[in-house]
């Protein structure tokens, strides 16, 4: 696979093609990111981002992961000490889920942003943005009803983290497509360049296939999760027989087959063949070098719910296992015993 196959594998957009074009033409010292709130346990979302961080390196770019802890200071959760505490047990999982961790580069966001020149670059920002623009690209961020004067800064200080981190490449799901488009609008008026921006797909519910999976609500995995918690999680999964792409609801909801978009976004990414094992009686075991092949015999009823989420529970498994036993360290050896 060739550097700009490698670079939009999986991606839902990039803004745009001819600049992602100009990256994959020479990707060797390119530089790009993904930013996170310091929140404890990597989950799927999580998860996401560092298997597209995993093709860049393959591309050969330099990546960094921001452990934004002012961010995150700001969102009202915790202490810097606290917050800080969890970026490092969150570094740690990241490479135990496959980081390369020399060719990583770790920041925290307090190493920069409380510097004379970004503060003064951040209220240049301020001026030229009016507060319903902040608070359109921060509608991903808070929660509640009220926002708060932190949430509308939050979007600006992300836009300039591209700037200071020397970023060329912008990663984040399609939630963080306002505040990049934000980025690209703002930062020209400081004298910074607009970034390039690739946006990985949100998966949808893993127990209805309506809207994203969210470590908040509805059903998600997490490397927190044991192998049985996985086959049950996934087990219960809305995997309807033969759909592709599964009927909305009556209320006219958008529905997705979260089952087959984890083998997509997750487990062909970082696995060369997939194998569905089954008995002989049931036409026995199936491989597959492709996600193409496998959505193609789940949609000729080739391949049933019944072979695919055992196969995927199995795999996902895989995936989860080193962080699974970065977080025992981490416990002191505590064990999940569900």
């Amino acid at each position: 696979m060739d550097a700009h196959d490698l670079i939009t594998r999986n991606a839902a957009e990039v803004v745009t093609e001819e600049e992602v074009k100009e990256l994959a033409a020479d990707p060797e010292g390119k530089r790009a990111y993904v930013g996170y709130e310091p929140s404890g346990v990597l989950h799927i979302g999580h998860m996401l981002g560092a298997n597209k961080l995993i093709d860049l390196q393959e591309a050969g770019m330099e990546v960094v992961v921001l452990l934004a802890d002012v961010h995150a200071y700001l969102n009202g959760k915790g202490t810097f000490e606290e917050i800080r505490e969890t970026a490092t047990r969150m570094q740690e999982q990241f490479v135990a889920y496959g980081l390369d961790e020399e060719n990583t580069e770790f920041r925290l966001g307090s190493e920069f942003q409380f510097d004379e020149e970004y503060v003064l670059d951040l209220h240049a920002l301020e001026l030229e943005t009016t507060l319903s623009r902040a608070e359109r690209a921060m509608s991903e961020i808070g929660s509640g009803d009220s926002v708060t004067v932190s949430q509308a800064v939050y979007p600006l200080m992300q836009a300039l983290d591209i700037e200071y981190l020397d970023i060329d490449l912008a990663i984040g799901g399609m939630e963080q497509r306002k505040v990049h488009m934000l980025a690209r609008d703002t930062l020209p008026s400081i004298d910074y360049e607009s970034p390039t921006c690739l946006h990985t797909p949100l998966i949808s519910e893993l127990s209805t296939g309506i809207g994203k999976m969210s470590s908040s609500s509805g059903v998600t995995i997490s490397m927190e999760d044991s192998t049985a918690e996985i086959e049950e999680k996934v087990n219960g999964a809305f995997c309807p027989a033969g759909e592709v792409d599964p009927e909305p609801t009556d209320d006219g909801e958008e529905r997705n087959n979260p089952v087959l978009e984890i083998f997509e976004y997750h487990v062909f990414p970082r696995f060369d063949e997939v194998v569905v094992e089954r008995p002989e009686e049931y036409g026995g075991d199936l491989e597959y070098d492709s996600y193409d092949e496998l959505e193609a015999d789940f949609a000729s009823g080739e391949l049933h719910p019944a072979d695919a989420k055992p196969t995927l529970a199995r795999y996902l498994d895989k995936l989860v296992e080193p962080g699974r036993e970065k977080l025992r360290e981490q416990r002191g050896g505590e064990t999940r015993t569900k």
